[in-house]
């Protein structure tokens, strides 16, 4: 795991273990070629991306996989076929490091979760403020 304090993404990447860094740094252009106007923020100490100011996706490295978060019921379900080979934990889809990025699978999920970021705050302008 990244130490705390870090202020970019490439610090970040740096931080990790050399083996690691080609699949994160595959990782990170995936999902930049796929939300090119997303803010990179460290959040949580991971790499997040943000549309408009809301949070669409985070990344992070670990010893043997890295992860995407958060994957909700609907994206779940809608690329269950596509995830089979990867370990799903409550929020979180794990790939293993040893293995070649899915980097097109995770250009979808991205674009995914812009829709489905897209539709929360569609709700929430639709949800009238309690007082």
């Amino acid at each position: 795991m990244a130490k705390s304090g870090l202020k970019t993404v490439d610090d970040y990447i740096a931080s990790q273990p050399e083996a690691a860094r080609p699949a994160l740094t595959q990782v990170r252009n995936a999902i930049r070629k796929a939300l090119p106007a997303a803010e990179e923020v460290i959040s949580y100490n991971i790499p997040t991306y943000k549309l408009d100011g809301v949070m669409v996706i985070y990344f992070a490295g670990w010893k043997q996989h890295y992860s995407l978060y958060p994957a909700g019921a609907r994206l779940l379900a809608t690329f269950k076929d596509e995830l089979t080979a990867y370990q799903i934990n409550k929020s979180t889809i794990r790939f293993q490091l040893s293995a070649p990025v899915p980097v097109k699978l995770i250009q979808r999920i991205v674009k995914f979760r812009v829709t489905e970021a897209a539709d929360r705050q569609k709700t929430r302008a639709k949800t009238p403020t309690k007082r």
